[in-house]
C-alpha cells in the first residue's frame, strides 16, 4: 500500500503523526499510541503507512504493537474490563468471577461484546493484592469483588444483562 492509495482518514492521520514526531523512528511507540487514540485501535493501513513513512520494516511496527498490552490491533469496546487473575485474586475467587463475567457478557478473554460496550481482558496482576479479588472498568478499581456484584457493576456502564441467563449468584 502506498500513502496515495490508502483511505483518506488513515493517510491523513498517519502523515500528521509521523510529521509531529519529525519522522524519527525512535518515537514509534508514541506514534502508535497517537494513532490508536485517533481510531480506537491500530488499523492495518495506518500501521503500514507509518512503517512506509519511517522507512522501517512493517514487522518492527507489529513487534511494538503486539508487545505492549496498551496497544491493540482490533477494535475495543467503549469500556475495558480488566480482571486480575494473579495468585491472590485467583485464590480469593478470581476464577469464578472470570467465569461469571464470560457468561454475563457472552465473551472469552480478549473479546469484545457484540454491542462494543465492553472488552474483557484478564491480566496476571493489577498490583492491588490487599484488595483481592480486584477488577477494573476503565480506570475505576473494584475491590473484594463477588460474583453477585458483577451485573450491578456492569449496569453502571450501560450493560443491560442481555446475555445473563441465570441472574445474579
Amino acid at each position: 500500500m502506498t500513502i496515495e492509495s490508502a483511505p483518506p482518514d488513515y493517510r491523513a492521520a498517519a502523515e500528521e503523526v509521523v510529521e509531529r514526531y519529525r519522522r524519527n523512528p525512535g518515537f514509534l511507540i508514541p506514534m502508535l499510541q497517537d494513532l490508536q487514540q485517533e481510531f480506537g485501535y491500530l488499523p492495518r493501513p495506518a500501521v503500514e503507512l507509518v512503517a512506509q513513512s519511517l522507512d522501517i520494516p512493517l514487522s518492527q511496527c507489529y513487534a511494538v504493537a503486539t508487545f505492549y498490552s496498551s496497544l491493540t490491533l482490533v477494535p475495543r469496546g467503549k469500556h475495558l474490563l480488566t480482571l486480575c487473575l494473579g495468585t491472590v485474586c485467583y485464590l480469593k475467587g478470581g476464577k469464578e468471577i472470570a467465569q461469571h463475567i464470560e457468561r454475563e457478557l457472552g465473551v472469552k478473554p480478549g473479546e469484545t461484546t457484540e454491542d462494543r460496550l465492553f472488552t474483557y481482558q484478564p491480566v496476571n496482576c493489577l498490583g492491588a493484592c490487599a484488595l483481592a479479588p480486584v477488577m477494573m472498568v476503565d480506570d475505576t478499581y473494584y475491590e473484594r469483588v463477588k460474583t453477585s456484584q458483577i451485573r450491578k457493576i456492569l449496569g453502571a456502564y450501560g450493560w443491560g444483562g442481555e446475555n445473563g441467563k441465570d441472574g445474579d449468584q
